[in-house]
């Protein structure tokens, strides 16, 4: 489906067979469309750049951790392609409206709320929304045009979209994020609240009866599985004391690897300090997500999905915030406003680092959790400083002289794992097309795990690529990271066959990874990618972290070549063909 805002228009169009077949859905379909109708050089918040939404081909069915959707569009925040993702109850009924994508271009008059049925759009002013946080704004689209239908669920936008602020989020089911790259900004330049996806659509497959009996085989083997039971008893935080031991927690703006009050933001404090459930997506088993109230002290009552490790990470070890209910605070902050927390957090340490350094006249400091949250309001409505801050790390980085301390990949805050200790995390991050990203490869995974020594150079891109190919894969389908290990390339070729009638051998699908890879590679240099733009912050290779770990310029350049000649690529990165896409 194509919805035109500026002249509230759509048009339902029926892919050539062709496209399906080689890009699947999810991350390929969408990133095929962006690349075919995206003009050239489009500024992000041009009426003319796309926003895309796509489920994938085992959305909706009882495939575990398929309950997730995906949003593309050139971002905001680095200029280059953009890809971010969330899970909840909303893809299914995102799915349910019979779409396999749904292309916004333009931008509606007014603010207002689209709602996507299998017959069409319905346009609807949202005057009397516009303001509203984004908690209040899912309540109120849901109650209004929410009902009368098999499934349904909206995705929304808070002030910090709506004012443009560069890495705002796109949010669905209360706390579920897409998070990063500026989708909500994106979505705010088109003056759109929110939008509201109902209908009883099922996606046909294959094989229903086979993908039934591989859902029950999958729950059953996985029922004892050591990895389901550590996240559902502690979700992401467990990772705050697995990466501290190792020193490569980022800690006072990525000054050290180490925060020495990591028990107090540890899982084990959320769940000593607050009442926490296990929560699920539709469609898991796994149950990462921790419902937590807040019991005592000046949050007591407050009622949060979270916080996740990275979450912690941003604002427990960059801003040093040693208090696990006041990280929650801050979450619910940044929830409400509809911003990213990993920018949020990133953007807090730098701000104070250049109080520290007499960049800035701002009274702010390590652990004032006060003074943060005042700064995340400021930034969220664009005032003073954090106007400043609004327009992301490179701009903020410039305009305070302190471009060498400025911690990004391609204008893209880093997330909670140190290059200088976890080096395959550093070349994950350098390569990755949407800047600093930790989850198109998770990379710190097998590093941390042991399955590959951090330390070493050879053999990392070899490793990183197969991970890389195997969740763009994932991507395409639309699933969960966390079954990345009960989905091996074997169990993908099934589940490819199972869902569409495709038979693939491992080579195959290695191929059509690559291939979407190559495509988003060359719509990043269409968009202005250049060689020195797969890098790491350069203060990275000068300071080297207390415990002696660092990394060098000439590592990271043998791990990059390594990676180009292995995606058979030149040297500077750039792809032997342009891909012939109309």
């Amino acid at each position: 489906m194509k919805v035109d805002l500026t002249h509230s228009t759509y048009d339902i169009a029926t892919l050539p067979e062709s496209v399906l077949l080689k890009y699947l859905g999810g991350k390929g379909l969408a990133s095929y469309l962006l690349y075919s109708l995206n003009p050239e050089g489009v500024d992000p918040l041009s009426p003319d750049n796309c926003l895309i939404f796509a489920t994938g081909p085992v959305t909706n069915s009882l495939i575990w951790g398929s309950s997730r959707y995906g949003v593309y569009t050139k971002s905001p925040q680095t200029g280059f392609y953009s890809e971010s993702y969330a899970g909840g109850k909303v893809p299914e009924a995102m799915d349910s409206t019979g779409f396999d994508a749904i292309v916004f271009t333009g931008k509606n008059r007014h603010p207002a709320v689209i709602v996507i049925e299998p017959e069409g759009v319905e346009f609807h002013d949202a005057a009397d929304i516009w303001g509203m946080d984004t908690y209040e704004t899912e309540n109120t689209v849901n109650e209004t045009f929410g009902k009368g239908a098999t499934k349904s669920g909206a995705v929304v936008i808070g002030p910090a979209g709506e004012n443009l602020v560069r890495f705002a989020v796109i949010e669905n089911d209360y706390w579920r994020s897409a998070g990063r790259t500026g989708v909500g900004t994106v979505m705010g330049s088109k003056n759109l609240k929110a939008i509201v996806f109902k209908g009883n659509k099922k996606r046909p497959l294959f094989d229903e009866k086979r993908v039934r009996t591989f859902s029950k085989e999958l729950a059953a083997e996985s029922k004892n599985n050591p990895v389901v039971q550590a996240y559902k008893k502690m979700g992401t935080p467990m990772m705050v004391e697995s990466v501290n031991k190792i020193k490569a927690f980022p800690t006072r703006y990525w000054s050290e690897g180490f925060f020495d009050k990591w028990k107090n933001i540890s899982a084990e404090a959320l769940h000593n300090q607050c009442n926490v459930q296990p929560r699920a997506c539709a469609k898991c088993f796994i149950a990462c997500g921790r419902m937590t109230m807040v019991q005592n002290g000046r949050h007591a009552g407050l009622k949060i999905e979270g916080p996740e490790y990275e979450t912690i990470f941003a604002f427990g070890g960059l801003c040093m915030i040693d208090g696990i209910e006041e990280i929650a605070y801050l979450n619910d902050i940044c929830d409400r406003l509809g911003m990213d927390t990993i920018s949020a957090g990133n953007l807090c340490g730098f701000t104070i680092e250049a109080a520290k350094r007499k960049k800035i006249d701002f009274r702010i400091e390590y652990g004032d959790v006060d003074a943060i949250a005042g700064l995340l309001k400021k930034i969220a409505t664009r005032q003073g400083i954090g106007d400043v801050l609004a327009r992301g790390i490179i701009h903020a980085a410039q305009t305070w002289n302190m471009e060498d301390m400025a911690v990004h990949v391609k204008g893209l805050e880093l997330p909670g794992y140190d290059p200088r200790v976890l080096k395959g995390s550093g070349l994950a991050f350098a390569t990755a097309d949407r800047g600093a990203c930790h989850l198109r490869a998770t990379f710190h995974n097998p590093e941390i795990k042991g399955m590959i020594a951090p330390e070493i150079i050879k053999g990392k891109a070899e490793l990183l690529i197969d991970f890389e190919d195997r969740l763009t894969l994932m991507d395409t389908f639309i699933l969960c990271r966390f079954y990345r290990d009960m989905y091996p390339w074997e169990r993908l070729g099934e589940m490819v066959e199972m869902t569409t009638g495709l038979k693939q051998d491992k080579a195959s699908l290695r191929k059509r990874a690559a291939d979407i890879s190559t495509l988003i590679r060359w719509f990043n240099i269409r968009e202005g990618l250049k060689p020195e733009d797969d890098n790491l912050p350069k203060r990275f290779y000068k300071e080297m972290l207390k415990t002696g770990h660092s990394i060098k310029k000439q590592e990271l350049q043998t791990m990059l070549q390594d990676y180009y000649n292995l995606r058979g690529w030149h040297k500077n990165g750039f792809p032997e063909i342009v891909p012939n896409v109309p």
